[in-house]
């Protein structure tokens, strides 16, 4: 599993650590202290992001002669993250990779069930979408869907079980048949050829990305789209970006935890942060991390596609909850089609090393 090797970051090492003690730190966060403290959980691709933006905020604050806030930060697959908050992890703020694992929390009672409109454009500061991660000269000539079936091509993804962006990925794949006039059936056999030739899932979509960029592992990587610039500007001369002419429409939603806000008097700070996301200094920073601000609908650095949202009317998959029992759920489409490789093993298959494990939330 590849989150964050440090006992904060991570759900094991944080709860590990949560005695009285330190969450006494964390209950201070209303208090006039040199350094009161917010948990912000988020999925696994924001890593840079909320490196950049949390220094904003804190000189943000500074100059308004505000009191000092840190922000700490914990990164993992965005349903497994859902699930740590859940099984006790203190956050204050979330920011998680599909609408359902915020909602997830709602229906448990630790965030307003009035979330949505608490914040511009239904508390979503940004958009993303999923492309395509090639090798250097993209030796397979890969520019759309279709090209990912061709015979021996190997794809790298992160487990739809515990990765909001893999589920993401599952999705774009099927819209990309049946909003070209597939059907259904077309779909779901399209989805399964691609996901015969996924080798190892791994948790996140982090850890993905390090399967492909440094183990050298498949041809394609499924990935966000700022996941794939970030790695074409670490491997420079390695990797090429791929933008197919449509895709999913990602919306990382964000949103303050309000039981643990409210219990810790961090509930006015935490708003104060997740406000910050919509200034022009936090959009800017959001776009230089290659993400789509929402205050410009139109930026020259991100390539036209059609995006595509899974929940339109147009598409028939309901909404989300609808998408995550046909999906991801437990006997879902993820889970027959896996169960089918079992039984319909191919010698030229390669073995898939990590069946999806039952942790989304």
């Amino acid at each position: 599993m590849h989150r964050s090797t440090s006992a904060w970051m991570t759900r094991r090492g944080f709860l590990s650590k949560a005695t009285a003690s330190s969450l006494a730190v964390l209950s201070s966060c209303g208090r006039r202290e040199p350094a009161a403290e917010l948990l912000h959980v988020s999925y696994d691709a924001t890593r840079e992001l909320y490196r950049r933006i949390n220094r904003a905020f804190a000189e943000h604050r500074e100059v308004n002669n505000q009191q000092p806030l840190r922000i700490k930060m914990s990164h993992g697959g965005s349903a497994a993250q859902a699930r740590a908050v859940l099984d006790g992890l203190p956050a204050h703020i979330v920011s998680l990779a599909v609408w359902l694992d915020i909602d997830t929390l709602v229906r448990h009672g630790l965030i307003d069930p009035s979330w949505e409109s608490q914040f511009p454009h239904r508390s979503l500061p940004y958009i993303s979408t999923v492309v395509f991660v090639v090798r250097q000269g993209n030796p397979w000539n890969i520019r759309d869907w279709p090209d990912l079936l061709q015979d021996k091509l190997r794809m790298v993804t992160a487990n739809p079980k515990t990765s909001g962006g893999a589920r993401l990925n599952v999705l774009a794949a099927w819209l990309s048949v049946t909003a070209r006039g597939g059907s259904f059936q077309e779909a779901r056999e399209y989805l399964g050829r691609l996901l015969r030739k996924v080798p190892v899932l791994d948790s996140g979509t982090r850890g993905a990305a390090l399967t492909f960029a440094r183990k050298g592992i498949g041809d394609v990587l499924l990935t966000w789209e700022n996941e794939a610039f970030l790695l074409q500007r670490e491997l420079q001369g390695q990797i090429e970006i791929v933008h197919p002419p449509l895709s999913v429409q990602a919306e990382p939603h964000v949103a303050v935890v309000h039981v643990h806000a409210r219990s810790h008097g961090c509930e006015e700070g935490a708003r104060d942060y997740i406000r910050f996301l919509y200034s022009p200094v936090a959009q800017n920073i959001i776009a230089d991390q290659y993400l789509r601000p929402v205050d410009r609908t139109e930026d020259v650095q991100f390539p036209p596609m059609q995006l595509l949202r899974p929940t339109d009317p147009q598409h028939q998959l309901g909404n989300w909850h609808d998408i995550q029992q046909r999906f991801f759920a437990e006997g879902g489409l993820i889970d027959q089609i896996y169960e089918n490789m079992a039984i319909n093993i191919d010698p030229t298959d390669p073995p898939v090393h990590s069946r999806p494990h039952h942790r989304s939330a």
